[in-house]
């Protein structure tokens, strides 16, 4: 956050620290806590059943642990409520009937204490789970399903016999699941095909003109029969939309939820009248017959999401789209952020003149100050932080790091397993040893840790360096003045007391989370009353005389 002087540090004491931020070589690695985020970070490490939530400094604080002989399936979400949903799998996958990369079975509930309150399990000849789930706040849950297509049937709906080199071909489904397992929406690739292959089969028809639906013969997998390989989903509650990043087609879709399954199996329905057609498509102009080499701004991306998580509507990139583009550069991966032109009135997305859809170009890129340090071929995620910094996660290294808007990385991680276990600090860890998914970080006043005990219960990583962390912060200069200060009631609806131990006047700054300046005011006599009923609620920052600082909470 951009608040001034929150903390003053000596020169030599940065130059020390740079020399000890040497010594970790997986956890934590470096922390520059006046400028991170605070809040708690969310992993579910491959190879291993157990969900860990840590806090800035590494350490755990919450663990859910899995059942032995399972593994991630592969994301996992903490609800206001403070209960997990996770996706997971058997270990061992070698008889199932359909698998492939990122292959999931089961979807779980689990409270905060680890007790399995909710199921759900798809994993057969006919459909298997896989990537990615999204919950919608009427508790619905919506599931990325491989769907079984036999040869036969795919050879009927227009597939060219030579892209089938495993005798069978799994377009996506999403079904929607409510508390009580039954499966309430279904949406289906298969039912919004289109082929210029064979004009005796279904599904013919000139792709150019049929943005709305799949080219079953745009293949880029060798014919394998996950042709699509759907590997993240995202909701929008507002617009009931499913947004669906689909990597080997090298877009991301969105469908309209609002229909009925009927008419997601059609071309009518829903508030954006297309039923299950696509009505946003963006990456690969290619893969709609409508492109030129230039076009392409999509390379097997990872983590669609819209930019609204945790996140006031005020923050720069709020309602866009954000997406992990994994192999946009022989040697580095970036992070795009777009906006899609959204229409509300006419419920649709933005298009350009040569009919392709908007923007021509991201509205923003990241990438890491060192770009070759950012780089994964597959997994990995991006989120947007209230503070207006960047946390991105290269999933293969099983590296995280935390970047303001200047490029500044403030923070970073390293996943601590190699192969399922712990691994020793000071290990050197090589491409995919401790491969990591996604990382999220929740804000420390989010609702699920009202009242739960955070106290940090040690390190994933064996012989750790348990005070890395203090060493990282940075020190007080001892010459600065201390003037205690503390806030009542906090968190408040509106007026507070100020005390402090400080006879003469002083000066108060308000800031909000982003580093704004709000308010200023003086205070003198060691108490101050004061009104700050006219902000909104939310988290807020006082400082005294441009130095000590303490946060509070306005509720309303």
């Amino acid at each position: 956050m951009k608040i001034k002087a929150i903390l003053l540090c000596l020169v030599s004491v940065f130059s020390f620290i740079g020399l000890q931020a040497q010594e970790n070589t997986v956890g934590l690695l470096s922390y520059n806590q006046p400028k991170s985020f605070d809040g708690y970070n969310l992993i579910y490490p491959h190879r291993q059943p157990t969900v860990f939530l840590l806090d800035n400094c590494g350490e755990v604080v919450h663990q859910w642990l899995g059942e032995p002989g399972t593994v991630p399936g592969n994301t996992a979400y903490l609800m206001p409520n403070g209960n997990l949903v996770r996706t997971l799998r058997p270990a061992n996958a070698a008889s199932d009937p359909i698998f492939a990369g990122g292959g999931g079975a089961t979807v779980e509930i689990k409270t905060w204490d680890n007790e399995v309150i909710w199921e759900y399990t798809q994993n057969d000849a006919d459909a298997r789970l896989h990537h990615d789930i999204a919950i919608k706040e009427n508790g619905n849950i919506l599931m990325i399903v491989w769907n079984f297509m036999s040869e036969a049937d795919a050879i009927q709906a227009g597939r060219n016999p030579d892209l089938i080199s495993q005798g069978a071909v799994w377009p996506e489904k999403i079904i929607e699941v409510n508390m009580d397992k039954e499966i309430v929406w279904e949406w289906r690739a298969q039912d919004h095909l289109v082929q210029d292959f064979d004009a005796t089969k279904d599904n013919f028809g000139v792709i150019a003109d049929e943005q709305g639906k799949i080219d079953f013969n745009y293949d880029t997998n060798d014919g394998k029969a996950d042709w699509m390989h759907a590997n993240a989903m995202d909701f929008n509650d507002e617009r009931g939309q499913i947004m669906l990043s689909v990597p080997q087609f090298d877009e991301i879709w969105i469908i309209d939820n609002t229909t009925t399954t009927e008419q997601a199996a059609g071309t009518f329905g829903g508030r954006g009248n297309v039923g299950g057609e696509i009505m946003y498509r963006w990456g690969n102009d290619f893969a709609y017959d409508n492109a030129v080499e230039e076009d392409k701004q999509l390379f097997y991306q990872h983590d669609c999401q819209w930019v609204d998580d945790f996140l006031s509507p005020s923050h720069p990139d709020f309602g866009k789209i954000m997406v992990f583009n994994n192999r946009v550069g022989a040697d580095f991966s970036t992070v795009n952020i777009i906006d899609p032109g959204w229409d509300m009135y006419k419920w649709t997305y933005g298009k350009q003149t040569d009919d392709t859809w908007a923007p021509a170009v991201p509205t923003k890129t990241l990438t890491h100050p060192i770009p070759q340090k950012l780089y994964s071929t597959g997994l990995s995620g991006s989120q947007a932080l209230a503070n207006g910094n960047y946390l991105i996660n290269s999933g293969r290294q099983g590296y995280a790091f935390e970047m303001t808007p200047d490029n500044e990385i403030v923070w970073e991680y390293v996943t601590p397993i190699v192969g399922g276990v712990s691994a020793t600090q000071g290990d050197s860890l090589a491409l995919n040893d401790n491969l990591t998914f996604r990382m999220t970080r929740y804000p420390v006043d989010y609702a699920a840790f009202e009242s739960r005990d955070l106290s940090p219960m040690g390190f994933i990583e064996l012989e750790p360096n348990e005070d890395y962390c203090e060493r990282l912060v940075p020190v007080r200069n001892v010459n600065e003045i201390q003037y205690n200060l503390s806030i009542m009631p906090n968190p408040t609806s509106g007026w507070m007391t100020i005390e402090f131990d400080y006879a003469a006047d002083v000066s108060f700054e308000v800031f909000d989370i982003m580093g704004r300046s709000l308010k200023q005011f003086s205070g003198m006599g060691a108490r101050k009353y004061v009104d700050l009923s006219d902000l909104q609620a939310g988290i807020y920052f006082l400082q005294i005389n441009g130095g000590e600082t303490e946060r509070f909470v306005i509720e309303k």
